[in-house]
C-alpha cells in the first residue's frame, strides 16, 4: 500500500516537472518568435534603423528576447543539470540579471524621447540623433550589469577562490538573491530596485505632467497622455518581475502544500508573460510597424488568382 503510493506521487511530481518545463520552453519559444518577427521588420526598413524611438524599441525587444532565452535555460538546468560549475552559472546570472534590469530603464528612455518629440519638436532632431541612442544604450547596459558585478566583486572578496572551481545548483531563482553571498546581494539589489523605481516614477510623472501641459492642441496632448500612459503600463508589467521574491515569501510559507505551483505560475505572469505583451501590445500599436508587420503577412499567405482574359 505505501510502495503504491509513494510510486504515484513520484509520477506525479515527474509529470509535474515535465508539464512545467514544456510549458516554459514552449512559451519561451512562443515569445521569442513573435519577438523576432518585431526584429525582421526592423531591419527591412532603414526609417526603422535610422529613427531612435524604433532603435530603442528594438533594442527592448531583443533585450527581452536574450532574458527569455537565459531564464528558460536556467529553469530547464534546475531541473535536468544539478551541477553546474559555478563560473558558467554565475555567467549566466549575470547575463540574466543585467537583461532583466535593462527593460524598464528603456522603457523611461522611450519615454523622454517622446515627450521632447512630442513636446519639444523643434528640439528633437537635435536632442534625440542616433549616435545619442547607441551611447544611451550602452549606458543602460552599464547600469544593469553593476549589481551582477557587485555581487561577483563580493564572492570573489568573501568566499576563498576554490569556490569557483566547484559545481552548484542553478536555477532562475539565484536572480535575486546570490546563493554564495545572500545578504550581500540582497543589499545591493534592493539599492539598486529602490534606485529604479524612484528614478522611473519620478520620470514619468514629469513626463506626463509636462506633456500635458506643453501641448495646446487637444488631440497632441490626447496622445502624448496615451503614449506616456502605454509605456506606464509596459513598465509596471515589466516591474511585476521585481516583486517576485516577495510573492514566493507570502504565499509559499502559508499553503505548503502548493509552494511548487505558486512558484511557478508566479514565475510565468511576472517574468515570461511580460516579455511576450509588452513588446506585442507597443509593435502593433504603432501604424508604421502593423504597416510592414501586415504586409509580411499577406506576402507569406498571398493567395494568386489567375483570372481568365477578356476577349
Amino acid at each position: 500500500m505505501n510502495s503504491t503510493m509513494f510510486q504515484y506521487s513520484t509520477q506525479n511530481k515527474y509529470a509535474e516537472i515535465f508539464a512545467n518545463n514544456f510549458t516554459v520552453v514552449l512559451l519561451g519559444l512562443t515569445i521569442n518568435c513573435i519577438n523576432g518577427v518585431f526584429v525582421f521588420i526592423f531591419f527591412r526598413s532603414s526609417m526603422f534603423y535610422n529613427d531612435p524611438r524604433y532603435i530603442l524599441y528594438i533594442h527592448l525587444v531583443i533585450n527581452d528576447m536574450l532574458m527569455v532565452c537565459i531564464t528558460v535555460v536556467l529553469f530547464v538546468m534546475s531541473y535536468a543539470w544539478r551541477s553546474v560549475p559555478v563560473p558558467f552559472c554565475i555567467i549566466l546570472l549575470i547575463i540574466a540579471s543585467t537583461t532583466h534590469k535593462n527593460t524598464p530603464l528603456t522603457l523611461a528612455g522611450m519615454a523622454v524621447e517622446r515627450y521632447i518629440a512630442i513636446c519639444k519638436p523643434l528640439h528633437h532632431s537635435q536632442i534625440c540623433t542616433v549616435h545619442r541612442t547607441y551611447i544611451l544604450i550602452s549606458l543602460i547596459w552599464g547600469v544593469g550589469v553593476i549589481p551582477g558585478l557587485a555581487d561577483l566583486v563580493l564572492i570573489s572578496v568573501v568566499r576563498p577562490s576554490s569556490i569557483f572551481t566547484k559545481s552548484t545548483l542553478c536555477s532562475s531563482r539565484d536572480l535575486y538573491s546570490t546563493p554564495y553571498h545572500e545578504e550581500q546581494s540582497k543589499y545591493t539589489h534592493g539599492i539598486y530596485t529602490a534606485f529604479v523605481w524612484v528614478i522611473i516614477v519620478f520620470t514619468y510623472y514629469k513626463v506626463f505632467v509636462t506633456a500635458r501641459k506643453a501641448t495646446s492642441d487637444k488631440s497632441s496632448a490626447k496622445k502624448a497622455q496615451n503614449t506616456i500612459l502605454l509605456h506606464g503600463g509596459q513598465l509596471m508589467l515589466c516591474m511585476l518581475s521585481y516583486i517576485t521574491p516577495v510573492i514566493d515569501k507570502i504565499y509559499a510559507p502559508i499553503i505548503l502544500e502548493y509552494r511548487s505551483k505558486i512558484t511557478f505560475i508566479n514565475y510565468l505572469l511576472t517574468n515570461l508573460l511580460p516579455r511576450l505583451l509588452s513588446p506585442l501590445i507597443y509593435g502593433v500599436r504603432d501604424k508604421h510597424v502593423l504597416k510592414y508587420l501586415k504586409g509580411l503577412f499577406s506576402g507569406i499567405f498571398f493567395v494568386v488568382k489567375v483570372e481568365p482574359s477578356k476577349q
